[in-house]
């Protein structure tokens, strides 16, 4: 028996999403604030890589798992889904308090991992829950909204960096002040915002007979894990050739994450973590830089839907990515620092693609009956090259790039044009336009 799910309005749509908004504004944090921090904190340039290694491996391995065992969880009172994304986001919040209060380097790294287990925790559900509550004619629209909050708690996240270094002026403890308030703004956010999506969204509860299924399934963390290697195993070939695009791909952005703020202080401040009033301006304007890159990738990220259709989904990423390279290699030599907004609306565009383009290559090659445990494989191609990188960069900065921040973002741009080149030679069915999905940048 089919059940057809009800149409949901607009508002009851975002709603539903709001709490999304506190998730990213905490992976806002992560992307800019995080790497300044251990700067303040005294890491050394080649440790930063490997002290960013929480990410990806908590993105590796807790979504998967938490997404396989929601799937099988039903409480009447608290759902399927909402128990998961609000423990995450309790999670969050409390780290979040936390981190300014890092005494030491190592404390920092450790909450680090904490955070983004939550962040990871609510993650997944969040994207299953679209598919449960929508139908697919309002599914586009739920991602969609999704992508929105996405760009928008970004954007907060990176313009707190720039707005509060000049309200809360000094330093308290180890680090400024302006990261407390950054963070503790942070941690509202995201359990702020949760409860809000809680409070407005009820889940629809299932059937009599999928009741008594998940009553007598046998709960493991193996069965998963066994579907979830069954899948790679049978994965199109589509897939791995966008692997080797990802493995490029992912390495690059985590190069420019890592190193912008350094790179800034650097070319325009020509200052160092150690000069730190100089060094925390330059944070704060790297903040209103990225900043702006998520306003480009919401500004642009649904007409490159438009052009997948009309020239090819590979030939749009492809050029996007030449663009976002572009825009990496001039970004070191600029000395102005407004003319770093021109070099980044490179990667806006790039990020816009990103978000998007790359499912509508194999999406329509996935079957339908295996759609959710792809997508999460999806998710493993892009932490990978994450973990490879937080293991392998801080070698190669150290001994072939000189431990200079600014030579990262150029190597980034040319990873970024082999990508680019790559996604060439990818084979797809046409995108015809039939589907659109918009999954958020996390981990």
């Amino acid at each position: 028996m089919i059940i057809k799910k009800p149409k949901l309005s607009f508002w009851q749509i975002l709603n539903m999403n709001v709490g999304f908004f506190g998730i990213q504004y905490s992976f806002g944090l992560q992307q800019s604030a995080v790497t300044p921090i251990y700067d303040f904190l005294g890491a050394s340039p080649d440790q930063i890589p490997i002290l960013h290694l929480a990410g990806p491996v908590t993105g590796l391995l807790v979504q998967p798992i938490i997404g396989a065992l929601s799937d099988k969880t039903w409480s009447p009172k608290f759902g399927r889904r909402k128990p998961f994304f609000l423990i995450g986001a309790i999670l969050c919040s409390l780290t979040l308090l936390a981190f300014p209060f890092s005494s030491s380097l190592w404390m920092a790294a450790g909450l680090l991992w904490v955070l983004d287990a939550g962040n990871n925790t609510a993650m997944e559900p969040y994207r299953a829950l679209i598919a449960d509550k929508l139908d697919d004619e309002q599914q586009p629209l739920g991602f969609q909204m999704q992508s929105f909050f996405t760009g928008l708690g970004q954007v907060l996240a990176n313009l707190s960096l720039f707005i509060f270094p000049l309200i809360f002026i000094g330093m308290t403890g180890s680090l400024p002040t302006w990261v407390y308030a950054s963070f503790f703004l942070g941690a509202f956010c995201s359990i702020a915002s949760i409860l809000w999506s809680i409070s407005k969204t009820k889940e629809i509860p299932p059937t009599a007979a999928e009741l008594a299924k998940l009553k007598s399934e046998k709960r493991s963390v193996i069965g998963p894990l066994l579907e979830i290697f069954a899948a790679i195993k049978d994965m199109p070939k589509v897939m791995w050739q966008l692997a080797l695009v990802y493995l490029f791909q992912w390495y690059a952005l985590f190069c420019y994450w890592q190193n912008s703020s350094k790179s800034v202080a650097l070319s325009v401040w020509n200052a160092t973590p150690e000069n730190t009033e100089a060094y925390s301006e330059a944070v704060s304007w790297t903040g209103l830089v990225n900043g702006w890159y998520n306003v480009v990738t919401f500004l642009v990220a649904f007409a490159l839907v438009g052009f997948a259709k009309k020239y090819s989904a590979k030939k749009v990423h492809a050029f996007c990515l030449l663009i976002a390279a572009i825009g990496f290699l001039a970004f070191p030599h600029i000395e102005n620092k407004n003319l770093l907004f021109f070099a980044i609306t490179g990667f806006g565009i790039g990020w816009a693609s990103m978000m998007g383009i790359p499912y509508l290559m194999v999406v329509s090659e996935i079957p339908k009956e295996r759609y959710g445990v792809y997508m999460g494989i999806i998710n493993m191609m892009i932490v990978v090259p994450m973990i490879l990188q937080t293991l392998s960069f801080g070698f190669i900065l150290k001994h072939f790039l000189n431990n200079d921040p600014r030579l990262a973002i150029t190597f980034a741009g040319v990873l970024l044009i082999i990508s680019a080149i790559l996604t060439l030679f990818i084979k797809s069915k046409k995108f015809s336009g039939d589907i659109l999905t918009a999954p958020s940048s996390a981990h």
